[in-house]
């Protein structure tokens, strides 16, 4: 498993006193507040505070999900080793770094994507995080392409995106599910889906089967 640097941890502020208070208290209540009135209540404060930082709940939502994603990468780019790393050792290294941040709620995670059964329409909150992921996930795939460690295919790769998204949900949706120690079973599920889905975008495989493809197409149609 690759590991990365943790980061020396900072002083909460104020918006991030919010975002955890949110956590705790739908991990409290086993629901979600209604108001922001009810939430500010139960942390203590005015909703002028709230305000401050958040236009709404579903703002906030969307906030967290985009913090668990800007603090993974943030941790990805602390690590001096990391501009050096391939593509693939780029996304597992990401993946488990994710994994690492999102353990710290998993109870709050798993109430989150109780209800995700489509990858393509994901919960709300997600929306900005997805966003956030899939331009992340392109510039990867133009380093990819960049480097030949991406196989450039017109039209297909323009799924590349979306495919690796399809591959998060998979990894959220096993981790959720797994209950080996430490989740060792996850791991082993992230670096062997990974390495099956550069088999499918890398040169391989695929190249062979549209070159075989395209060979049968020319034989007919001659």
């Amino acid at each position: 498993m690759a590991k990365t640097k943790k980061t020396k941890k900072e002083p909460q502020n104020a918006e991030d006193r919010i975002l955890r208070g949110y956590i705790a208290y739908v991990l409290d209540k086993e629901k979600e507040p209604k108001s922001v009135f009810k939430l500010c209540q139960y942390l203590g404060i005015d909703e002028a505070e709230f305000y401050k930082y958040f236009s709404s709940l579903k703002g906030l939502k969307k906030e967290i999900w985009t913090g668990f994603f800007n603090k993974t990468v943030e941790r990805l780019t602390a690590d001096a080793n990391f501009e050096s790393f391939t593509v693939r050792e780029k996304l597992l290294a990401f993946y488990f770094t994710f994994i690492e941040e999102l353990v710290k709620y998993r109870d709050f995670i798993t109430m989150e994507l109780k209800g995700w059964k489509i990858p393509s329409a994901p919960p709300k909150s997600l929306n900005r995080f997805k966003a956030e992921f899939e331009n992340w996930i392109k510039d990867l795939l133009a380093q990819g392409k960049e480097n030949d460690e991406i196989s450039k295919r017109p039209y297909l790769d323009r799924g590349y995106p979306a495919l690796i998204w399809f591959h998060l949900f998979f990894v959220l949706q096993f981790w959720v599910r797994d209950d080996s120690k430490e989740f060792e079973r996850t791991d082993m599920a992230i670096e062997k889906s990974v390495n099956l889905a550069f088999e499918v975008i890398g040169h391989g495989i695929l190249d062979h089967t549209l070159d075989f493809g395209k060979f049968l197409y020319q034989q007919f149609r001659a």
